[in-house]
Parts: structure tokens; sequence; C-alpha cells
């Protein structure tokens, strides 16, 4: 992936922006720069659809056969076990929403305790540095990937 999304518009650049400040900083284990560009994605509802989108395509990149219950489990597994490292109150279950969310799988209304979107915020950049550790590839290609697909499908609705 080599697109960019340097040529969107300013909120979707914002977007972007903030999401690999945040990415990186779980990359570099950053507390700081970490919580800062997590509060400014929680600010914004729609850094989630855009995050959501991202780790979906990572995970269709990682796992090219599909995804059965044990990918899903190794992919939390790993995460979780990783991010609480440095970030002790990560919680399983976020992140677990967070990947059945990117599949299509989440019921929000069948979860007696569905996270509010600061949790989710502070969990998503986790989950995608995690997922571009596997492939190796940079953030950048995901994101230009998401938003095309993200306004082909606004276009289409």
């Amino acid at each position: 992936m080599t697109s960019t999304w340097r040529h969107l518009p300013a909120p979707a650049r914002a977007i972007a922006v903030t999401a690999t400040a945040a990415v990186a900083a779980a990359r570099e284990r950053d507390a700081q720069a970490y919580d800062e560009a997590v509060d400014d994605l929680a600010a914004d509802e729609r850094s989630g659809l855009v995050l959501g989108t991202v780790v979906r395509l990572l995970l269709e990149e990682s796992h090219p056969d599909g995804l059965d219950g044990d990918d899903v489990r190794q992919v939390l597994t790993r995460c979780v076990q990783g991010a609480t490292r440095w970030r002790p109150e990560v919680d399983p279950h976020v992140v677990l929403v967070l990947l059945a969310g990117a599949l299509g799988v989440y019921d929000p209304e069948g979860d007696d305790a569905p996270p509010d979107a600061s949790a989710l915020a502070a969990h998503a950049p986790l989950l995608v540095a995690d997922l571009l550790a596997v492939t190796g590839a940079p953030l950048d290609g995901y994101l230009a990937a998401a938003f095309a697909e993200i306004e082909r499908t606004e276009r289409h609705d």
C-alpha cells in the first residue's frame, strides 16, 4: 500500500495525523504522547470508523485465508500482553470489541458493558500498532486505503 492520505480534506487529515501520532507513541511506548493523541482521537467520533477500517484491512492482510477463533484469540492475546507491559490498564474486553467490530460481528446491544468512545480510542492505536508489527508495513498506506474505502461506501449509500 503506497498511496497517501495527505491530499484529503482537513477533517480527514486531522484524524490521520492524530492516529499516526497515537500509533507511533504506542510503538515507542511513550505514555505522555499516547495520552495526548488518544484524547484527540476520542474527541472526533469519526476516528473510530477510520481506525476500525484500518484494523480490518490489517487483519485481512495478515490473515489472507480468513480468521478463525484461534486467530482472533492469538491477536487478542498478543496485543493485550504486549500493551500491558507499559499500559497496565489495558482492557482485553475493549480490544475484543475492537476486533469484533472491525470484523463486523460486534453487537453492542448484546454486550452488558459496551465500551464508550474514549475506551475504544484508548485501545485502538494499541491494536493497530500490534498488527502493524506483524505486517511490517507503514501505517500511511492503510490509512489511505481506509479513507478511500469509507469514501466509496459513503458515495454508494
